[in-house]
């Protein structure tokens, strides 16, 4: 598996590079930073991040403002930075954006890890911080699947790029690790980053990787649990799905299950989360989802029904990827 491992994901990472010792200093096995992504991990982070503390995590009210400062709070511990500025991890929402459906300010939150040899080309993985807050029973929907889930897997994604990057084994393109608020109430925070105030040139950004709702198992793969859903791979560059699909095949070997990526699916789901606005700006993206439970958009949505080996798993999957199109020669190809 190992070897696998070594010759397609990093085959291309020597494309184009000489013989120099500096050149062979950039080759490095990705599974020992995805060996750094543990369900352990996952579970205390998600935890916290789906306790009632955090009040469901509703756009612009107290919860979710202790939600992106959970979330800062693990950059600054893990010493990754921003892109804004020095320590200031918000992209400032006004709350007249949201048109009435929320009443106050809200934010994104960004970190990333810089190219070291393309820094102007970004990869940009990304998953909605907010929730729906509490029920008019006041039950607080905690929503650790959606979208703790995605939330805390970014998280580790980005303690494995770090940890590469402090062995010298930085990235060759920038790697954008983006939590968006508003998702709940219109994608409205990934609309107003791409839309409104794209930190990172959208012509230079080479894909958008989602993740939304990653932690548990549906009806139709109970008996087959080692499977994801993924929508979107091919609508935009089929070289991205052909990476995807390799890349998995020769890690951790996932069912991919393109069910809900047919354009005649009623369920809509690749207009539904955050990848659509990077998509319809011609971004090729992937979301990456579990598929929809009895306990979707629900105060029972909680993080001790969280299959975290399952999570850990496809945490990984997407570790493997976003490295893959972050250090391969050439951009992926719009087609």
């Amino acid at each position: 598996m190992k070897k696998k491992i070594i010759s397609l994901i990093t085959t291309l990472i020597l494309l184009g590079c000489n013989s120099s010792k500096k050149s062979l200093k950039k080759i490095a096995n990705p599974e020992t930073y995805a060996k750094t992504i543990t369900a352990s991990e996952l579970k205390k982070m998600l935890y916290t991040y789906a306790s009632d503390e955090f009040e469901g995590r509703q756009t612009g009210e107290a919860g979710q403002k202790k939600a992106v400062n959970f979330i800062k709070a693990s950059y600054l511990a893990n010493n990754i930075p921003s892109p804004i500025s020095d320590g200031n991890y918000f992209q400032e929402i006004p709350a007249n954006y949201f048109n009435g459906r929320a009443t106050n300010d809200s934010e994104n939150v960004i970190a990333y890890i810089e190219g070291d040899e393309k820094p102007d080309e970004v990869i940009i993985i990304s998953a909605h911080l907010d929730h729906i807050g509490i029920s008019g029973s006041g039950d607080i929907n905690n929503g650790a699947d959606d979208d703790g889930s995605g939330t805390v897997g970014i998280l580790e994604i980005a303690e494995a790029f770090k940890a590469a990057e402090k062995d010298g084994y930085s990235p060759k393109r920038t790697v954008v690790f983006l939590h968006v608020t508003g998702e709940e109430i219109g994608l409205l925070g990934s609309r107003y980053y791409t839309d409104e105030d794209p930190i990172f040139p959208l012509k230079k950004t080479v894909a958008n990787l989602n993740i939304d709702m990653i932690g548990r198992v549906d009806k139709k793969h109970e008996e087959k649990p080692n499977y994801l859903y993924l929508i979107g791979s091919d609508r935009l560059s089929k070289e991205l799905h052909a990476i995807s699909d390799s890349i998995n095949k020769a890690t951790v070997n996932l069912d991919f299950d393109y069910s809900f990526n047919d354009e005649n699916d009623p369920n809509r789901y690749y207009y539904r989360s955050d990848h659509y606005n990077f998509a319809k700006h011609n971004i090729p993206v992937i979301f990456y989802f579990n598929g929809v439970h009895d306990d979707y958009h629900k105060p029972s949505d909680t993080a001790d029904k969280i299959n975290y080996d399952f999570l850990e798993t496809r945490a990984r999957l997407i570790f493997y990827t976003a490295w893959e199109l972050a250090n391969r020669e050439e951009r992926i190809k719009v087609d």
